[in-house]
């Protein structure tokens, strides 16, 4: 056989989200064009053919996903959006008839608009036209009929859509019958189940945390792990449920006895109610000190539109293995809890997601599962934004950590891609004109009330969160005298993905904890070098 050759050109044209269309075999495309004069690349849904051929088939929208052809070849669907929306915010979904040169033609949008998020359109075998959409607070299934209405096929107080940060992203399909076999989450959790004209039937499994889903026939495999097992490839039969693990990572070589289970609450915050995991310290070898509560770490994942993980975390085992109980917070902004949760961060950005993290603390503490005085706080990107700003604007937190972290909210929306350009309008204000609030929420413009030592971790190569962020927020710490560490990784983007990165990073934490809090940690580690702390003086 011939080796691979590239079908289209090299840059500036760069393609993503390939769909096969059978009908006309060619490929259509989503094309970012980064030629043109303007300070952000031109997206467009593009036909490219066996002769590396381009054609531009819809353009004029900010973003475009999903181009999806009917199965008779006769129809186009696809999702536009447009700033200030993320796809979360507000999609529009499309349909047009293909006429016979291949062009779309008689656009109309069918669902969707400003204010209701449209995921993954697919197509039924026979031809019906499905998508997700949140009309009705929750990321439901819908299906479109005849006379153009949407009927959700399956309503319920569950998600069956995830925020849509990458192309490709799936959760559900059709099988042999062409019934549905969708994931969904509730209160965190995700369950695998079948959708017919009978109703629905959960498929049990033992996993509560699915990243992707693909149909074929009666097979089923997903991405799926659970809180003692790491991510793996699960290939599961609808007829009667049997499944298999093609791929996994198994429980990273920890026993069972090692391992600590995430236990779900929801507590009070303000005027609202929020929701996080609670890990406790678990060791088959130690346990507590009687009548002693452990020190808590407060984990803040990124996003902020995201969601924490049941999944087996080494990284949270890291922790809870020596001493530290710790606590992820699904605060106000993240996904799974329904649109309204979602959108309880607009405007509220650095306010309501560090109300929910420290009312997480304090639940933990009035239940004795969390000692007030060792209270820690990290987080990476957005969640490193919400740890400086708790750490900046409250006095509850010893110590904490950031990961590529925003400190500055000005300089984020003046330089970052076209894709989160947007994005803090709609979380702090539109840009420029709330400057002033941008200035209010920033942990860098407020460093003289920041009391407590922060180690921050940054990748050289971050094009989200450049790294002047943390050089900024590290030299007015050091300037004030405040005890301040800065680890940087050359190689590393926006999230590490190194083997020995993760591992320093790890060790460097725990180094700074110990020598805040004071205890030797019992690791053969590295000690990280921290400006202004008394022991370096």
């Amino acid at each position: 056989d011939d080796a691979p050759g590239a079908l289209t050109g090299a840059l500036p044209h760069r393609y993503a989200d390939l769909t096969y269309d059978a009908g006309r075999d060619r490929l259509l495309a989503v094309r970012e064009d980064h030629g043109g004069n303007g300070h952000e690349p031109a997206l467009t849904l593009v036909a490219i053919d066996h002769a590396g051929v381009v054609t531009t088939l819809v353009g004029g929208a900010d973003f475009y996903s999903n181009p999806l052809p009917s199965p008779d070849g006769r129809q186009l669907a696809w999702l536009s959006w447009n700033h200030p929306n993320m796809p979360w915010d507000g999609t529009g979904l499309w349909l047009a008839e293909i006429d016979d040169a291949g062009h779309p033609r008689n656009a109309r949008r069918i669902a969707g608009g400003p204010d209701e998020s449209v995921f993954q359109p697919a197509w039924s075998p026979t031809g019906v036209l499905h998508f997700v959409s949140d009309r009705n607070n929750w990321w439901n299934i819908h299906r479109l009929e005849d006379d153009g209405e949407a009927i959700n096929v399956c309503p319920m107080e569950a998600e069956f859509g995830r925020p849509q940060w990458v192309f490709g992203m799936s959760t559900y399909g059709f099988d042999a019958r062409g019934a549905i076999v969708a994931c969904y989450t509730r209160a965190g959790r995700w369950r695998l189940t079948r959708i017919d004209s009978a109703g629905r039937q959960d498929i049990d499994l033992p996993y509560d945390d699915i990243q992707e889903l693909r149909v074929g026939g009666d097979q089923v495999w997903l991405l799926a792990a659970a809180a003692d097992c790491l991510p793996g490839i699960i290939e599961i039969d609808v007829r009667d449920g049997r499944h298999q693990r093609l791929a996994h990572g198994g429980s990273a070589g920890l026993e069972t006895a090692m391992i600590a289970i995430p236990e779900a609450f929801s507590f009070a915050s303000g005027k609202a109610m929020a929701h996080a995991f609670y890990y406790p310290p678990t060791h088959a070898d130690f346990a507590p000190l009687p009548n002693e509560a452990p020190p808590l770490i407060v984990k803040i994942h990124g996003g902020p539109t995201a969601a924490t993980s049941t999944a087996l975390n080494p990284q949270i085992q890291f922790w809870t293995s020596r001493g530290f109980a710790l606590v992820d917070v699904n605060y106000r902004g993240s996904t799974g809890y329904g649109r309204r949760y979602r959108e309880a961060l607009h405007g509220e950005a650095g306010i309501a997601d560090v109300e929910d993290c420290i009312n997480a603390a304090r639940h933990l503490i009035a239940a004795g599962r969390a000692d007030a005085n060792r209270c820690l706080i990290r987080g990476s990107s957005a969640g490193g934004f919400t740890a400086l700003a708790a750490l900046t604007f409250h006095r509850f937190f010893r110590a904490g950590a950031s990961y590529y972290g925003i400190g500055d909210l000005s300089a984020l929306a003046r330089d970052t891609h076209k894709f989160e350009a947007r994005y803090i309008d709609r979380l702090v204000a539109p840009w420029p004109e709330g400057e002033a609030l941008y200035r209010a929420r920033s942990p860098l413009e407020h460093v003289a009330q920041l009391a407590a030592p922060v180690i921050f971790f940054q990748g050289l190569d971050d094009k989200v969160v450049p790294p002047n962020q943390a050089e900024d927020m590290v030299n007015a710490l050091v300037r004030k005298g405040l005890p301040v560490a800065y680890l940087t990784f050359e190689g590393e983007a926006h999230g590490f993905r190194r083997a020995e990165t993760l591992i320093r990073t790890l060790e460097a934490e725990l180094s700074f904890y110990g020598q805040v809090l004071g205890f030797e940690p019992d690791d053969d580690i590295e000690a990280v070098a921290i400006r202004n702390h008394r022991a370096n003086a």
